[in-house]
């Protein structure tokens, strides 16, 4: 097990599954950028997957339910229009969706998304789960996933793993679960890539009139 977390924190260095220290948003923030969307209830499980070795580096839950947030545990992800609190990023739109994946897309790493419908229920417990679990230490971040998916009815196969890709694998035997990926060959340095997906976030917003 020593093993295991020492690979994971060497590999989370370079990848954002570091326990990070984002500012938190109060309440009213919160309310004010909540964001549901029209379409039915799903998870959506974000693996990113290093492209010279092929492991996992980090994972995060999207769940879509009566608002849409991602569950980052130990996560870098940082956006003025993002609110976070503990390790769950709120107001979900569109928009930040794209440049949450971007963000974490690049030379050295893709995405792997997974999606599966999910009925009100399931979603809702889910929601309930990320927002209980509180800060996850660095190196934890497939750790605490497996082990809030598997508190989930109808998820209680999944097994708790150290390991992004292990789960990820589990996550696609699920019935219905339906996969995609998404590169990009832009810099390696993920810093620069959050700050560049901020910087459109914010012009986005500015352009909104908001």
């Amino acid at each position: 097990m020593i093993r295991i977390v020492l690979a994971c924190l060497l590999a989370v260095t370079v990848a954002g599954c570091a326990g990070s220290q984002r500012p938190q948003a109060d309440q009213s923030e919160i309310v004010a950028r909540s964001y549901r969307d029209p379409g039915p209830s799903t998870l959506t499980l974000y693996t990113m997957i290093s492209t010279r070795t092929g492991s996992g580096a980090h994972t995060s839950l999207m769940i879509g339910g009566s608002e849409r947030v991602i569950f980052d545990p130990a996560g870098s992800f940082r956006a003025d229009v993002v609110p976070v609190k503990d390790d769950v990023l709120y107001g979900i739109t569109p928009e930040v969706e794209r440049a949450y994946r971007s963000a974490h897309a690049r030379e050295t790493h893709y995405a792997r998304i997974q999606t599966i419908e999910v009925s009100p229920q399931q979603a809702e417990t889910a929601l309930r789960l990320a927002k209980q679990i509180g800060p996850v230490p660095g190196a934890y971040c497939a750790n605490s996933t497996s082990r809030l998916l598997q508190q989930v009815p109808g998820f209680e196969q999944i097994k708790t793993t150290f390991y992004p890709v292990k789960l990820a694998d589990q996550f696609g035997q699920l019935p219905g679960v339906r996969t995609t990926e998404y590169r990009e060959s832009d810099d390696a340095d993920l810093q620069a890539g959050l700050a560049a997906n901020n910087a459109r976030l914010n012009q986005l917003e500015a352009a909104s009139g908001q």
